[in-house]
């Protein structure tokens, strides 16, 4: 069972310019106590057929985490343009809000994002080169893509306990 459940994420300024920043008012139950901070990150996927284009916007700790619901606006400036490749600027994209606990993911929120001209004429006709001024971002806040992570809450490194461990006579014995 999960320490911590995402109960609303609320897409803010939207749809905006392509250059403002991104704003995501996030609400979240805690269920037990916490021992350590909860890292949010938000990443922005660049080209759908590689994740080196993924920039990852933000990351923030939040902590110390009470019990209860707990709410917070999370923003970030734009993904840096020269970093995106010029034919992935246009169309759909991903953003993503991840979470982690003890550098364990649990929980990942996946939103579409489409990006284009705000003037008609130039979504029929757009310039070779595109215009950064003229874009704008729409996230497609009603149909969030959200993905479940099961991770160990009381053991923060996952480590194996000593008992549990293979002893070095059990690792000698591999058949090569």
């Amino acid at each position: 069972m999960s320490l911590v459940n995402i109960i609303n994420v609320q897409v803010l300024d939207n749809p905006t310019a392509f250059t403002n920043p991104f704003q995501f008012e996030i609400t979240f139950e805690c269920n037990a106590p916490l021992k350590d901070d909860l890292e949010w990150r938000m990443i922005y996927v660049g080209a759908a057929e590689s994740s080196e284009y993924d920039q990852v916007l933000d990351s923030i700790m939040v902590g110390p985490i009470p019990v209860g619901v707990n709410k917070f606006v999370f923003s970030a400036d734009a993904p840096k343009i020269e970093l995106l490749p010029k034919k992935d600027l246009l169309e759909v994209t991903v953003v993503l809000l991840s979470c982690l606990y003890n550098d364990k993911e649990f929980v990942r929120v996946g939103y579409y994002v489409n990006n284009e001209y705000i003037d008609e004429e130039l979504r029929e006709n757009p310039p070779e080169n595109v215009i950064i001024e003229k874009l704008q971002r729409n996230i497609l806040s009603d149909k969030p893509k959200v993905t479940r992570y099961t991770i160990d809450w009381s053991n923060p490194q996952n480590e194996v306990p000593q008992q549990q461990q293979p002893a070095a006579a059990d690792q000698d014995m591999m058949v090569q």
